[in-house]
């Protein structure tokens, strides 16, 4: 039996600890791939057992605190697909596994700060007249950060809900607070029982004489479909021995599961999978792939509105109907309700849901039903890639070229390329989804890399949209005003209107206003923590910061020379529907963005009343352009969706191309034809006129002989190296550093653009300036940044403060 194991922790820290497994017993040794308790300085935390040995390690090793699983909660597919993404991110082992493990309700986790000597010593400083508590913080920090000293002096650890709800304290400033080493902070964590629900199964059908109450009872039971809670009976008002004498006649029986969880509030019309030739003949292709058991990937490239949900969802049947399980990945929980909607309603108690918006229960709930093959179709965001199913035939991944399959924290993984890569481990068949394809995967179908699969036209040959594009320039030359809508725009709401359609506009920006300026002085209102203006919502009459979260109050006068001259620049899509009341005052308006989808269900309860036809107009972000199936909406007018064009990143253009056309799918998806009217400053832009035309490829080989003249994807692979830091100065000395290290390696086939400040220059109080890094070599890329990092241990720079972003999606 082994004496030690090799345990994965969820740490910033590029290494496997070694722990002695205590006690000697079959059941006390845990098994590779599951999860125990350890001591781990001052804090018990919960990792992941890669190995099992008998080597013992040149300093003592601590004992295992308890093993949590008695199996593997990652098998020997997901261990290595967490080693390969590990390897190729650059991403500590421990935090790959924790972001695969949605089991965070079953550890029990107890955070709690103490003062220190250092603090002790601020806290006497401070209180008399010293200057201890003086630092880069506002008064209003500093005077929190004393109430923090002074609630934890004279008392043993205090728990972090106690010090926030006594002190009013951020995360953050406690954060800071610790590395001055003025407070402590200690972490414990612990098993928890995670107790499953007593349920009442319906196990016949009735047969025989039953009592009003028992007749009561069934007839809930069969309406509920066949479970029930126990406590339930209390609310029907019914004795105990109704059921007694139920389960006494083998009616129904107690069981003890997991509580349910419905997957959406979506209302959908039934799948009828009745397909056209073009999707029979992709779907055959799909079909044939799984049934071969190897490993490929197909790209199916179809226009908005050509049914790829439906040849999606009868290749999952045919999954289904082979006993093997499939995963269907969608960009964003927003698309999460209206995937798992249609899912429920085809496969019913086969299907489970898996992403961030759930809570840590209902995840950990989600992930057992399917590790317990009790679901064997899974859909979700990037995070469901890592699904415990077994029999792996499928992975679909839908709107694959969406950004939001990139995570922007560690492991800053690309959900699409996991998939590939578990497909290609486990021999299943992958297949991505888009009307407007990344570059790279179109690339890679061209040069016979992927299969490529078309979908030409919309289902029952309906037209796409008549698309016209509106330049604003003119439109101001002509009217002399600066308005929002374009007469074009006016004209053809009002139209739809007095035919009982509907329309959808997009603005792609939040909040009412966009800046606060002065127009005495020109000072712009910008938040505290990021070198970004604040954007006014006048609902909450509020400025916030869309990066980190600040917020004030909206100021009466500028805050810099005092002038009353405060101006409102810019418009957001709380504006946008403002505009639309007041020109459309009968209109029954809604509103889609993040600051009115704050809890489970606005999402669905917004589109299904357009989908109902309750609503006569929706306005809103991006949050509107993608994966919504409404019938009634045969107009779509674009009011402000070229501001990325001027963003200092290569992929502008293409976002650009992508949401326009996008959102112009939306339109014409019923009977009556569809019209989008594209308000732009930059009509002659080819992402302007490619999109208006819906000419896909002809954007394609436009963009990529760009990115082959500058060096970008798909022809090299890219890498931005991010240095952060508080501290200017540090900042800036980190970046000297890794530039002069550049410098001497010299590597050959590599590329370094840097140092220079991050567009984004200051955000979330860290001072930030980058390298871009190309090669078209991934090797020579990964081996370069592997020995950096080993450089930055031996320099001794925090790995928190260098940002390594590996295939990155954004230089900003």
């Amino acid at each position: 039996m082994p004496e030690f194991c090799d345990v994965a922790l969820p740490v910033p820290l590029d290494t496997v600890f070694t722990y002695r497994i205590a006690g000697g017993s079959p059941a006390s040794t845990p098994v590779r791939g599951a999860r125990v308790l350890v001591p781990f300085r001052s804090l018990r935390l919960a990792g992941v057992v890669t190995a099992l040995h008998d080597r013992a390690p040149k300093v003592a090793a601590k004992n295992i605190l308890e093993v949590l699983d008695s199996e593997p909660a990652l098998d020997d597919g997901l261990m290595k697909l967490g080693e390969w993404i590990s390897q190729y991110y650059l991403a500590p082992l421990g935090e790959v596994f924790r972001t695969m493990l949605p089991l965070a309700a079953e550890v029990r986790r107890t955070r709690a700060y103490r003062i220190t000597a250092i603090g002790q010593e601020a806290l006497h400083s401070s209180a008399h007249g010293g200057s201890s508590l003086r630092s880069r913080r506002t008064p209003a920090e500093q005077m929190t950060e004393y109430a923090v000293l002074d609630y934890l002096n004279g008392q043993a650890a205090a728990r972090e809900a106690s010090v926030r709800a006594a002190t009013k304290v951020s995360r953050r400033l406690l954060e800071g607070m610790v590395r001055k080493k003025w407070i402590t902070r200690e972490e414990t964590a612990a098993a928890r029982d995670v107790r499953p629900q007593r349920r009442i199964a319906l196990l016949l059908e009735v047969a025989g004489k039953l009592n009003a109450n028992q007749k009561t009872l069934i007839d809930t039971l069969a309406a509920s479909g066949g479970r029930l809670p126990v406590e339930m009976l209390s609310g029907l008002e019914l004795p105990k021995s109704t059921l007694a004498g139920l389960v006494r006649r083998r009616l129904v029986e107690i069981v003890e599961e997991a509580a349910p969880f419905s997957l959406s509030g979506m209302a959908l019309r039934p799948e009828d999978f009745s397909l056209s030739a073009e999707q029979r003949a992709v779907l055959a292709h799909i079909e044939a792939a799984v049934a071969s058991r190897k490993f490929s990937v197909s790209l199916v490239h179809g226009v908005t509105g050509s049914g790829k949900t439906a040849v999606y969802l009868a290749a999952l049947q045919t999954v289904l109907d082979a006993g093997r399980s499939a995963i269907l990945l969608v960009p964003e929980i927003g698309l999460t309700p209206a995937a798992a909607a249609r899912l429920q309603a085809t496969f019913g108690e086969q299907a489970a849901i898996l992403h961030s918006g759930l809570t840590a229960g209902e995840r950990a709930g989600q992930w057992h039903r399917i590790r317990k093959g009790e679901a064997r179709i899974v859909v979700g965001t990037r995070s469901a890639v890592f699904a415990p199913v077994a029999k792996l035939a499928l992975i679909v991944v839908d709107e694959e070229q969406d950004p939001s399959y990139k995570q922007e924290e560690t492991p800053r993984y690309h959900g699409r390329d996991v998939a590939i890569l578990r497909a290609q481990q486990a021999g299943a068949a992958v297949v991505l989804g888009s009307a407007t394809p990344a570059l790279e995967s179109f690339y890679n179908a061209q040069r016979g890399k992927y299969a490529l699969l078309e979908l030409r036209e919309r289902v029952e040959q309906r037209p796409l949209p008549e698309v016209e594009v509106v330049d604003m320039r003119a439109e101001f030359r002509e009217t002399g005003e600066d308005q929002l809508f374009s007469r074009k725009l006016v004209a053809e709401i009002r139209e739809r209107l007095e035919r009982g359609e509907q329309a959808m506009i997009l603005l792609n920006r939040r909040g009412y206003s966009a800046v606060v300026l002065c127009r005495a002085c020109g000072e712009t209102v910008e938040c505290q923590n990021c070198a970004i203006a604040l954007t006014h919502h006048k609902g909450r009459n509020r400025l916030l910061c869309h990066y980190c979260g600040y917020q004030q109050a909206v100021p009466e006068a500028c805050p810099k020379c005092a002038s009353e001259y405060v101006q409102f620049l810019g418009t957001g899509s709380e504006k946008l529907e403002e505009r639309i009341h007041e020109a459309f005052p009968r209109a029954r308006v809604g509103r889609l963005d993040r600051d009115t989808v704050r809890g489970r269900g606005d999402f669905e309860r917004v589109l299904n009343a357009l989908d109902a036809g309750e609503l006569d107009l929706l306005v809103g972000t991006q949050m509107i352009a993608k994966g919504h199936d409404i019938h009634g909406v045969t107009l779509v007018g674009v009011v402000g969706a070229d501001f990325a064009l001027g963003f200092p990143d290569f992929r502008a253009a293409e976002r650009t191309f992508q949401l326009l056309t996008q959102v112009a799918g939306r339109a014409g998806r019923g009977a009556m034809p569809g019209r989008v009217v594209l308000q732009t400053y930059h009509p002659e832009h080819y992402a302007i006129q490619f999109a208006a035309r819906h000419d896909y490829a002809g954007f394609y080989e436009k963009e990529l002989r760009y990115r082959k003249w500058m060096h970008y994807p798909p022809f090299t692979a890219v890498a931005n190296l991010l240095i952060r830091s508080e501290k200017l100065e540090e900042a800036l000395g980190y970046a000297g550093t890794i530039g002069r290290w550049f410098e001497k390696r010299k590597a050959p086939g590599l590329r370094v653009l840097g140092p220079s400040a991050a567009p984004l220059t200051r955000l979330k109080r860290d001072f930030r300036y980058h390298f871009v890094l190309k090669s078209e070599s991934r090797e020579r890329l990964n081996s370069t940044l592997r020995a950096l990092q080993q450089r930055l241990t031996e320099q001794k720079i925090p790995p928190r403060n260098v940002v390594v972003d590996v295939d990155a999606l954004s230089l900003l």
